[in-house]
């Protein structure tokens, strides 16, 4: 709480990077991710009613579990999980681009509710905390893995099954990541439901395709608790060509792999639903990761370099 008159709780949540098995967890399979520093931050206080203000996006919400806007919609179905019974008023501050593949909408929602808990002196349980969270997320998702929220609550590497506890793993040493945005937005929604009617009609091969991404994951873990990253970086490359094949690329984001290779990326790949939103490139050194960077912004895209999976 704040030393001010107007009592206030406070909330942050990690951004985060799905780093092998994007979709493939939605049926079942494992998916490797790690929490991004970044991520987003909110301050609750009482009100007369309630509202979300959340910047840079300049919005301000209530909460109406019939509006047409989602945000509207996902506050009222939060507060409604979290059982809040008093009104209040959240400020919220999003540091992620939305509709990128970096978490954002599960960043914001496990922000305001920290803020709001933390007003309230509720310490939740993480079972709790994660099945609130999935309560905002499904609002924006339709069917979320929930490995966002889960990533969003814990923050460092994870192993995520869907329907289980969130195992950690513990890389050798951080890994650097170059994050590229394509600039292009496309709903996880979207690509959740392109990638169910494929299933639906060719559910053999996508089992196949789930499965061969699962063996990937798999490797992927050994490779971060051995800090192989070359090894890492060539299965972001299998699992790019997997992804590929379910149509989940753009040629916008192959261009940005593209271009991340050339520079001296270990590997490179979409992270996310696809559809657009951001790729992710595993460099081994600084030098490499200004090199990366340089190559992404030369196709005229935002990039940042972050660290994920290091000592805590």
């Amino acid at each position: 709480m704040s030393g001010n008159d107007t009592a206030r709780g406070t909330g942050v949540a990690h951004g985060k990077v799905i780093l092998l098995g994007e979709h493939s967890v939605v049926y079942g399979r494992p998916a490797l991710a790690a929490g991004l520093p970044r991520g987003a931050t909110a301050s609750a206080e009482d009100a007369e009613r309630s509202v979300l203000r959340v910047e840079p996006w300049g919005v301000e919400v209530p909460a109406d579990p019939s509006a047409e806007k989602s945000l509207t919609r996902a506050f009222a179905a939060l507060l409604a999980r979290m059982d809040v019974r008093r009104a209040v008023r959240v400020d919220a501050q999003v540091f992620l681009p939305g509709g990128s593949g970096l978490g954002s909408s599960a960043a914001l929602g496990v922000a305001v509710m920290r803020a709001i808990d933390d007003l309230r002196g509720v310490a939740r349980a993480d079972d709790d905390a994660l099945a609130c969270s999935l309560a905002w997320e499904r609002v924006f998702h339709g069917n979320p893995s929930g490995v966002d929220s889960a990533m969003a609550l814990h923050g460092g590497c994870g192993w995520y099954v869907r329907g289980e506890a969130l195992a950690r793993v513990h890389p050798r040493h951080g890994v650097t990541l170059v994050v590229g945005d394509s600039g292009e937005s496309c709903s996880t929604r979207i690509t959740v439901e392109q990638v169910a009617r494929q299933h639906e009609g060719h559910p053999a091969r996508l089992e196949r395709t789930f499965d061969a991404i699962a063996a990937v994951v798999r490797n992927g873990r050994l490779a971060l608790e051995a800090g192989d990253m070359r090894a890492l970086g060539q299965l972001f490359d299998m699992n790019q060509s997997l992804l590929a094949g379910m149509l989940l690329s753009t040629a916008t984001l192959e261009d940005m792999i593209h271009a991340a290779r050339a520079a001296g990326a270990a590997g490179a790949k979409l992270t996310g639903g696809g559809g657009g939103g951001c790729m992710i490139a595993v460099v081994q050194d600084p030098e490499q990761a200004t090199a990366v960077k340089d190559a992404i912004e030369a196709l005229g895209k935002r990039a940042f370099v972050a660290t994920v999976g290091g000592p805590a």
